[in-house]
């Protein structure tokens, strides 16, 4: 069985905002088939080892370093939590706190202590991520497909859905009717469908809410702009699936979302892109670490665009912005391109996880400035 934890850029910021004596964190790869959760239970129990031997060599006290790693050698024991799982589970633990996330994308086993969590793979899931909602509308029926990358998709039950629209709509003018009936019949029927849309995206928005998921509408016919117009959720994409979902499975849904999905992530990207090349002229650019770090610092970063797989460590001034970089990863020491994302999240940036050859220049990051800095 899948479960999966979204976390939201709300969750990221105040993640990265948390300080402490030492802050344990842990990706691992797993797997949504519990028969299977045995390799990721292994990969656990190393990974705890590894952040012990850190901990020792960093010389924290003993006594809060078993508490930290006592509060992730108790999932072990579990049951629920394993039957439970996605492709990849992070876990982020203070001696006082353990924070918890299963995650639909694959990441790569990690282990890193520091006075702050490493919560760049968590940026993967909060931008650009392939979970997506599917509207499968028709006058007969109604479902919410919810789906992710490389997971079976399936069906989300939701309170208060209508389960057809109304008997009369879309039936034929009875013969021997004049004009007048035909067009009054019409009215009624549009008025029915109208009626059915808005009682579908209130039933929808206790689900929907926070506008951070995308939702594409599949729906064919008068329906499809019936229920746009009706549709208060921001997150509803402009393209849909034309075809009935009365005669799509959830998986081919699915099938047919991920094009549009994809298609939508790149229409941002090409318009960030301009928006660059446009504000380079203003001065109001920079891909430079040491620039972003500062701008970061001071809330001069408009968005942000950082690749995952580029590290670099160090530190950066909590006043000035200004960086000294390391050698190695330490627990004296956190990833700096972490840091600039948490610092810009808090200023109210919009920070994006995308591939390099997104990114303008060669230095794993690129910012798009409020201000000439």
């Amino acid at each position: 069985m899948l479960h999966v934890d979204i976390p939201t850029a709300g969750d990221f910021q105040a993640l990265s905002a948390v300080r402490a004596d030492f802050c344990v964190s842990i990706y691992l790869e797993a797997t949504p088939l519990s028969q299977n959760s045995d390799a990721t239970r292994i990969a656990l129990k190393n990974a705890v080892r590894q952040a012990r031997l850190q901990l020792e060599q960093g010389g924290f006290d003993a006594a809060r370093c078993n508490a930290a790693l006592a509060r992730i050698e108790a999932l072990d024991g579990d049951y629920g939590f394993w039957r439970l799982q996605a492709n990849s589970l992070a876990l982020l633990a203070t001696a006082d706190d353990l924070h918890v996330f299963r995650l639909a994308n694959r990441l790569k086993n990690t282990v890193q202590v520091a006075d702050r969590f490493h919560l760049k793979p968590l940026l993967r899931a909060i931008t650009f991520s392939h979970h997506a909602y599917v509207l499968a509308l028709s006058q007969k029926q109604v479902r919410l497909v919810e789906m992710f990358a490389d997971l079976p998709a399936t069906t989300v039950s939701v309170d208060g859905l209508p389960p057809r629209s109304a008997d009369a709509v879309d039936k034929s003018t009875p013969e021997g009717r004049d004009n007048d009936d035909s067009i009054h019949n019409a009215e009624h029927q549009n008025k029915l469908m109208e009626k059915y849309a808005t009682e579908i995206d209130a039933a929808l928005r206790p689900v929907l809410k926070g506008g951070e998921t995308p939702l594409i509408l599949a729906a064919t016919g008068r329906l499809a702009p019936v229920y746009r117009a009706a549709n208060s959720y921001s997150g509803l994409l402009p393209d849909g699936i034309e075809d009935s979902p009365d005669r799509i499975s959830d998986a081919e849904l699915a099938q047919a979302a991920r094009p549009l999905l994809e298609a939508f992530h790149q229409a941002q990207i090409g318009e960030i892109s301009a928006l660059f090349e446009t504000r380079a002229g203003q001065s109001r650019t920079t891909t430079d670490l040491s620039d972003v770090a500062r701008a970061a610092t001071f809330g001069a970063v408009e968005i942000l665009l950082v690749d995952l797989d580029i590290e670099n460590h160090g530190t950066i001034d909590e006043d000035t912005g200004a960086i000294s970089f390391a050698d190695d990863a330490a627990a004296a020491s956190y990833d700096l391109i972490d840091e600039i994302a948490g610092r810009a999240l808090a200023t109210g940036a919009r920070v994006l996880a995308v591939r390099a050859e997104d990114i303008p220049g060669e230095g794993g990051l690129a910012a798009i400035l409020r201000y000439p800095v």
